[in-house]
């Protein structure tokens, strides 16, 4: 009984860091308090450095909802080559900043990333936004155009509006789900990102996964709820001919990405998330954009093909 016991609880200590061990984070973390609500608040950041003596620009990358600044780490490498000083933030309610029972709104989101530019004193930054961050991107540069000189949308969420076809579900529902999350959960989400899964993705699902040991996790949990409810309530594709900067749409056009999939009616599933649809709709609503289409490329360009991405990305700036 008693070697039982030890060999039980070696396997779970064996096991255990793959729960729990949360990624490292690529670059030192510099943190911005906030007030908002009544709440001083902590937001978390990477400032990178060119790797040259001179800084050909500045930009900022906006993480996806699933993710922190973590999964940047290929894209701050590139760009900090490149002669760009590299500003990484963790939304308030993701990764190292602080997760407070707010009202979430990209609105809100906006001013905070608007209030750590000007903490930096940077006038004007390239906005490089993924997946959720598409739709904070797309309120932050409609709501302040002039601190945006160049806008780089890699497969948004939020082409289409989810309340016309994906049933409500309230709060406490979102709150229910989760809670029940495991690490098998996460894994089978972030395995529909990619048309074909590689071992080398398992670390995002492991980041993902820290929360579930993390001492916050029931907060955590409530804050995943609201700001998927923010998602759903607070759409942006009706304001895609407001923008007014120069803009580049890259669409993995394997994505089938719908935020609330699950609750689709089977029948209306095939008729939404269909990027390679959304991706031209949504250029020919912004003016002057342009379109790259990645065949066989899934929801994170920028993990599954960053060549492709670096070309891309480093081909519109110059």
């Amino acid at each position: 009984m008693k070697n039982h016991f030890y060999c039980v609880l070696l396997f779970w200590i064996s096991t255990f860091p793959v729960f729990a061990q949360a990624i490292s984070y690529p670059y030192p973390m510099k943190y911005l308090s906030i007030r908002q609500e009544q709440k001083t608040i902590r937001m978390a950041y990477m400032d990178v450095a060119p790797a040259g003596k001179s800084t050909v620009g500045t930009a900022i990358l906006f993480h996806g909802k699933n993710f922190s600044g973590t999964y940047w780490r290929d894209v701050i490498n590139f760009l900090s080559k490149s002669g760009y000083r590299v500003i990484v933030p963790d939304q308030v309610g993701w990764g190292k900043s602080d997760y407070p029972d707010l009202h979430y709104s990209f609105h809100a989101l906006a001013a905070n990333n608007k209030q750590l530019l000007d903490s930096l004193k940077i006038n004007k930054a390239i906005v490089i936004a993924h997946s959720m961050g598409g739709m904070l991107a797309t309120r932050f540069t409609l709501l302040y155009p002039d601190r945006v000189s160049k806008l780089i949308l890699e497969n948004p969420i939020g082409l289409e509006d989810y309340r016309t076809f994906v049933p409500y579900s309230p709060i406490d529902s979102l709150y229910k789900g989760e809670l029940a999350a495991t690490y098998e959960s996460y894994k089978k989400y972030q395995q529909s990102y990619y048309p074909e899964w590689k071992p080398a993705y398992e670390e995002w699902v492991r980041a993902q996964a820290a929360a579930l040991t993390d001492p916050r996790f029931r907060q955590i949990a409530w804050v995943n709820a609201l700001t998927y409810q923010m998602i759903y309530e607070q759409p942006v594709c009706y304001e895609f001919n407001r923008i007014n900067v120069p803009t580049l749409l890259i669409i993995g056009q394997a994505d089938r990405t719908i935020v609330g999939k699950a609750r689709v009616p089977k029948a209306l599933v095939n008729q939404h998330g269909q990027y390679p649809d959304l991706g031209k709709r949504t250029q020919k609503q912004i003016p002057g954009s342009q379109l790259l289409e990645l065949p066989d490329v899934g929801h994170i360009p920028h993990v599954q093909a960053i060549d492709a991405f670096k070309k891309a990305v480093l081909g519109f700036l110059k």
